[in-house]
């Protein structure tokens, strides 16, 4: 259907429910007219199930709407009922109807758990996303159906909307810091040399670093990078950028000790740590108009960084900046569900039926003590990934593994306990480690991890409803190795009574046989639980 069929038909949708909704007579008719007639399903019946049963302490209770392909949980209820009020359940409890449906999605098997739950009263529907089960829902009204169609869309694309959309945000960025390389280059007095490639790659990273900072509060002022660059004549730029390098790099004392005279726009920005901004020996060269413009109209004025994904952008950054993949004129990465298709049976399915056991419990003391100790079972992991890359496999692991922690701190906490972070996040990206040949990759794969260590401390704020701080950054060189894992000794990046789990992939084929041998045996001698490849 175009989208002007699908005004139209939305609009003849509205005026055929305006004013009706009876839970019990008409929750089946509502959502098949809606996935026929307005979002364009042929046979709607053959996606979506009615009445799924599910059972909840030896009882058993029935979903209203269920469509296992996009993983959507529908609670339906009557036009004149209250989305937000709460009702006495049969067991005694009092639950709003997205509390009921949050309850019936814990006890679905794993496999089969809602990624979106969907509450309506016929007049609103409201959409809640499961990566942020306490956030705000998203609101649709039916009389706005026309105007707001396109946001029912993830119920029937196998692809979510918003899993699109960062993917598709994190290639634009790989594009956006592909004209920035393309510029910059043409800048330095030998571009083909070793020393100069390794200078600009760097450069590359730390600017995609601040360029994320001053999207996501890392930085305390919103586009504060850009505006700072902006004040300057071009010409003066990139000493300027040089001296802000050092900056980032220093704490509040050493800076005192360097220029007790700073100026205050240069003083504001914190420090950053990490190891990032250390190396004072890269090479920055001149800036011209079209690099600032690009660099503070389009990167940074134009663009929101805040929402690419750490996971693909890692591996789209390198392949756009990777002088190889350029000439080879490829983008290659692994996707999200493929490395799920790794992570998840070697580990992360296990995990995640042995938290839902320990949310079911009923009595509280056993349970906290039962999730406490979760929590620390998940900061005890350690993962490898022999040929990282750009750490695309550390990345989502990192992203699951922590997606588990803040799902036990809320279940264990109900936002009734306060901590430190000290105690509060146990899981760290010093679990992970990796080895790569190529000295680029290495960075990114660094630089992913880090952002997704922030993404993850928003989502922890959100859910406990406390603030935590994300610098100074934690210095992790030594768990990103660059070397080749084919001569190197694995044990001397990580310890085998440390490591847990090998995982990750190696796609070209004629070294295939080589990396199943190499896993193979280094899990005999590690002795790792589990293991899978492909």
């Amino acid at each position: 259907m175009t989208d002007k069929e699908q005004i139209k038909a939305a609009k003849e949708f509205v005026t055929r429910w305006e004013g009706k909704g009876d839970e019990k007579q008409e929750t089946a008719l509502f959502w098949i007219d809606l996935l026929q007639n307005v979002l364009g399903v042929e046979n709607p019946t053959s996606i979506i199930q009615f009445e799924k049963p599910v059972v909840i302490e030896k009882n058993t209770k029935f979903i209203d709407g269920f469509i296992p392909s996009t993983k959507v949980l529908i609670e339906q209820k009557s036009i004149e009922k209250k989305l937000g009020k709460t009702a006495v359940q049969s067991d005694g409890e009092k639950l709003t109807p997205y509390g009921q449906a949050f309850r019936y999605n814990n006890y679905l098997p794993y496999e089969e758990r809602a990624r979106w739950i969907i509450v309506s009263n016929f007049e609103r529907i409201l959409i809640y996303n499961m990566n942020k089960p306490n956030g705000e829902p998203d609101e649709i009204l039916l009389k706005d159906l026309p105007k707001q169609f396109y946001q029912l869309q993830f119920i029937v694309e196998q692809k979510s909307e918003i899993l699109k959309k960062e993917e598709q945000i994190s290639i634009d960025a790989g594009e956006l810091v592909g004209k920035l390389y393309n510029a910059l280059i043409k800048q330095y007095k030998n571009p083909d040399s070793p020393e100069t490639l390794k200078s600009l790659n760097m450069l590359c990273v730390r600017l995609v670093f601040c360029l994320y900072a001053e999207d996501s509060q890392i930085f305390p002022k919103h586009e504060m990078f850009g505006q700072y660059l902006k004040q300057f004549p071009v010409k003066e730029v990139h000493r300027k950028l040089r001296e802000l390098f050092k900056v980032l790099d220093m704490t509040q004392e050493q800076r005192d000790e360097y220029d007790p005279y700073m100026d205050n726009e240069l003083a504001a920005f914190p420090y950053v740590n990490g190891g990032l901004f250390a190396d004072e020996k890269i090479e920055i060269p001149p800036f011209t108009d079209e690099i600032v413009d690009i660099l503070v109209n389009k990167a940074s004025a134009g663009f929101d960084w805040s929402e690419i994904s750490p996971t693909i952008f890692g591996a789209v950054f390198e392949s756009t900046l990777n002088p190889e993949t350029r000439r080879s004129g490829g983008m290659h990465y692994t996707s999200i569900e493929n490395i799920h298709k790794v992570i998840d049976p070697l580990f992360l399915s296990d995990l995640r039926k042995e938290l839902d056991t320990y949310i079911a419990y009923k009595d509280e003391r056993t349970r906290k003590q039962r999730l406490s100790e979760f929590r620390s079972k998940l900061a005890s992991l350690v993962f490898f990934d022999p040929a990282c890359g750009s750490g695309n496999f550390l990345t989502e692991t990192y992203l699951s593994i922590r997606k588990l922690e803040n799902e036990a701190l809320f279940e264990e906490n109900h936002l009734q306990a306060t901590f430190g972070m000290d105690d509060m996040i146990q899981v760290s990206i010093n679990q992970f480690y990796g080895i790569e040949i190529n000295d680029f990759a290495v960075a990114v794969a660094r630089t992913a991890l880090w952002i997704a260590e922030h993404k993850m401390l928003r989502e922890t704020e959100d859910i406990m409803q406390v603030n935590l701080d994300f610098l100074p950054l934690k210095s992790y060189k030594d768990h990103i190795i660059e070397g080749n894992a084919l001569r190197i000794d694995w044990e001397s990046v990580v310890p085998k009574d440390k490591l847990s789990y090998i995982i990750g992939i190696i796609w070209m084929i004629n070294y295939y046989v080589l990396y199943v041998l190499i896993v193979a045996l280094a899990i005999d001698r590690l002795i790792v639980k589990h293991h899978e490849y492909i």
